[in-house]
């Protein structure tokens, strides 16, 4: 009985420390500097559009909007295509090389982001890659690609060898074994996988400030920077554009919910 009531406890401590933050936010956007100052927790008086409409309009939130869209879904796309062919190869070698050469390829997820920038930057720099969409794209594809092998890779090795075995029975060469029976039975994997990689470019901020110099390059995180001066911060606006930055992630975590949870199970059972 205490033990129920003290896990009861907990958990209601931590919906209050998420929810409390998340209405101030929300009440926020509706609301002028003053007013936020003067009762954070207090419902808005009127439900005005006019932060909304000066972050879209005026600050130019819509242009890094479509930027971010750009970066993500590319990055994403390609992390999931070069990672799932990384995987399914490792997948297909027995024993312990398959082994070894999976532990290489996720090594990179041990080597900290920071301690990899300044090569990075010289290199893009030479490359003439700096301040260039494509640049970000091709950043953001290296870095997660170990994330990507590790998640597809787990799931992969639970897929029985009889498989890839009646597979090539009927004359499927390993693309077509890819293609036609890997892939498909990896979707649950794969959703979890996009899901992961999207919340990671989406919100991704310390490539964006090395690279980007342009304006009207910046993605979301970049622009979100703009709300904030060095003496004074426009509290409405800046929770205008959090709001708005989320909301992409929010509606794909929950259509995509129940696929999230059954690839991570799946990915870690070991075959």
């Amino acid at each position: 009985m205490l033990a129920t009531l003290g896990r009861r406890a907990i958990l209601a401590s931590y919906a209050v420390l998420i929810v409390v933050p998340l209405t101030v936010i929300l009440f926020g956007t509706f609301k002028t500097t003053g007013a936020l100052f003067e009762n954070p927790f207090a419902p808005p008086t009127s439900l005005s559009a006019e932060n909304y409409r000066t972050v879209l309009t005026e600050q130019n939130l819509s242009g890094a909007f479509v930027n971010s869209t750009l970066v993500t879904v590319v990055s994403v796309t390609l992390t999931l295509f070069l990672g799932s062919l990384a995987a399914y190869g490792v997948a297909r070698i027995p024993g312990w090389r398959g082994w070894l050469i999976f532990g290489f390829l996720v090594l990179g997820m041990s080597v900290p982001a920071q301690a990899n920038m300044i090569p990075q930057y010289v290199l893009f720099g030479r490359l003439g890659l700096l301040d260039s969409l494509l640049g970000l794209i091709l950043i953001n594809v290296v870095v997660t690609l170990p994330v990507a092998v590790f998640i597809l890779g787990g799931f992969m090795r639970t897929l029985p060898s009889t498989l890839y075995e009646a597979s090539a029975l009927d004359g499927s060469g390993p693309w077509r074994t890819y293609r036609s029976v890997v892939m498909p039975l990896s979707l649950p994997s794969l959703a979890a996988t996009a899901i992961f990689l999207f919340v990671m470019h989406w919100n991704e901020l310390l490539y964006p400030l090395l690279f980007i110099q342009s304006a009207e390059k910046r993605t979301l995180p970049l622009a979100l920077l703009s709300f904030q001066g060095e003496f004074q911060t426009d509290y409405p606006l800046l929770f205008t554009g959090v709001v708005l930055s989320s909301l992409p992630v929010v509606v794909g975590y929950v259509l995509l919910q129940r696929y999230f949870v059954a690839g991570m199970t799946s990915g870690a059972v070991k075959g």
